[in-house]
């Protein structure tokens, strides 16, 4: 597991009058603040049913989460996970609850919100990766995957807050802050970290303040924070999502994917957004152009006569997750699975590759979208230019060394970084999970996906115990983080991984286990952590 590499990136109408520097060290009000909540923990499903018998419509429940925005995310508890609503969103409501009343559905999204990541275009927002440099960065038109969402019925509430440049600015960075929205806390015990660099997407869908959310990874960005927020996260194959129009780190690593409260739902937002896109290279590897609808893939017995590989060497760097682990591989056993010890031999060999290789597409992929949606900054050295000059604002806690390494980078041609992309992939991929698959023909690898949530401090940064996603990451192949307990309160998920295009398998595994267990709690909104809770 890469956790050099995982620390680094694991990681407005809703702006308070509060400097995003004050609002970093801001004291969160108690869960006294909350309200009830008509739709708290409702599901896709359930929705959908009550829009269909008449008892709900889109504008109603859009509403209903601007409203929960309101009241929980600028004020109350004051999450600070949403950094901006969509100005359309109701009018967009209004529009598919006049193509429903027709008698026209789109599919299982029809007048669903959904809230994005803010490295993803989506107009009239802005699009800034947390930067107040793209402050005022308006794309002119959609992300491919979501203008998939608009076309399945899907109003686009608003946009989360992150880890600034999904966390590829510092090796000091404080998961969930940026200089444009602040520092988003965790809904479970808001002084602690929500992970990243998918931050805000985590709490606010933890918190519902929407109905699913889209984060994107590179390396643990959609496992962490789901983890850590008690969500199902979905961090696809490397091509079955497209990139286009998303604010890069890395070609090789890149891809947006579901953060949803239940697996159900992971699988319908995953229907609507897989699809070839001719303007992303990786589309190119897929192996079918068959459309696949996952949520026929929901099957509660699907343990039954699965094999299943322990990664025990990803487990004892904390007790309580250990033990969490140990009850999860009994549930998986219970339900009919053989489970067995495995372990990827290369594990943590790529680590080095892997950065270089960041460094290098990072510089080229950046340069590459600010030109092409004519941002007001053109260079990763004027960015670099503009945080100097504005230091109080976009660099108070940590620096940018690491977008300071990667100007220094040359072309993709160089031998260097054709070397080390070479090395990652393999490392990782044929010599590393797909070894620990094959060698004992399972069907996915399992590990616990990530440590508790840990205090947040912006002057010491993050607090990375041990994960188990790193190699799915490098490999470029899929995996599923799922529910799997608590430590006093804070969630733990347990991480699925399998083969490239594996996505329909984990689900089936993922629901499987999800329904074995039912280990999602809703968060509580505690100022702190109630070490009188346990599991």
């Amino acid at each position: 597991m890469s956790f050099a590499i995982s620390l680094l990136l694991f990681a407005g109408c809703q702006v308070t009058t509060q400097s995003p520097a004050q609002r970093a060290l801001a004291t969160p009000a108690s869960n006294t603040a909350t309200a009830a909540f008509a739709f708290e923990e409702a599901d896709i499903a359930a929705l959908q049913a009550k829009m269909a018998d008449g008892s709900l419509s889109s504008r109603a429940l859009t509403q209903a989460y601007l409203d929960r925005i309101a009241a929980i995310d600028d004020a109350g508890p004051m999450l600070n996970a949403v950094l901006e609503t969509n100005a359309d969103a109701l009018k967009d409501a209004d529009a598919l609850d006049a193509e429903r009343k027709a008698g026209t559905l789109r599919g299982p999204l029809h007048g669903i919100p959904v809230l994005l990541k803010d490295n993803i275009d989506a107009p009239p927002m802005a699009n800034s990766a947390g930067s107040l440099a793209l402050a005022n960065h308006h794309p002119k038109t959609d992300a491919f995957l979501v203008q998939r969402l608009r076309d399945a019925g899907a109003v686009i509430l608003g946009k989360t807050n992150l880890s600034e440049w999904a966390n590829f600015r510092s090796t000091r960075s404080s998961s969930g802050w940026s200089g444009r929205g602040g520092q988003t806390h965790n809904p479970y015990a808001l002084d602690r970290s929500p992970c990243g660099s998918s931050a805000g997407t985590g709490t606010a869908i933890a918190a519902n303040l929407a109905s699913v959310g889209i984060g994107t990874e590179t390396d643990g960005s959609i496992i962490c924070p789901s983890a850590v927020a008690g969500l199902v996260g979905l961090k696809p194959t490397v091509g079955l999502v497209s990139r286009s129009g998303i604010i890069p780190i890395s070609q090789s690593q890149d891809t947006a994917g579901p953060m949803t409260r239940t697996v159900a739902d992971a699988a319908a937002v995953l229907t609507a957004i897989a699809a070839a896109d001719p303007a992303d290279p990786a589309s190119s590897e897929r192996t079918s152009a068959d459309h696949i609808d996952y949520t026929t893939h929901l099957k509660a017995d699907a343990l039954k006569g699965a094999r299943i590989g322990v990664v025990r060497k990803l487990m004892g760097y904390q007790p309580d997750v250990d033990a969490s682990m140990e009850r999860a591989i009994a549930a998986l056993k219970a339900a009919g699975a053989t489970v067995v010890v495995a372990e990827i031999p290369t594990a943590g060999k790529w680590d080095a590759a892997e950065f270089e290789v960041l460094l290098y597409e990072f510089k080229a992929g950046l340069e590459a979208y600010l030109a092409a949606s004519d941002a007001p900054i053109k260079t990763l050295a004027g960015l670099i230019d503009f945080n100097k000059a504005n230091v109080g604002t976009e660099m108070p806690y940590f620096g940018q060394e690491i977008f300071e390494q990667a100007n220094a980078k040359g072309p993709l041609t160089e031998p260097a970084y054709l070397t080390a992309r070479d090395k990652a992939r393999k490392l990782a991929g044929p010599e590393g999970i797909m070894v620990a698959l094959k060698k004992q023909n399972l069907d996915a690898l399992v590990a616990p996906s990530m440590s508790p949530a840990w205090l947040t401090d912006p002057i010491n940064a993050d607090h990375f115990l041990g994960a188990g996603y790193g190699a799915a990451a490098v490999a470029r192949t899929p995996s599923l983080t799922v529910p799997m307990g608590d430590i006093h309160g804070l969630p733990l998920g347990i991480t699925f991984m399998g083969p490239a295009w594996s996505e329909a398998r984990l689900i089936e595994l993922g629901y499987a286990f999800e329904q074995a267990t039912k280990a999602r709690k809703p968060p509580r909104f505690l100022p702190t952590v109630d070490f009188t809770s346990k599991e």
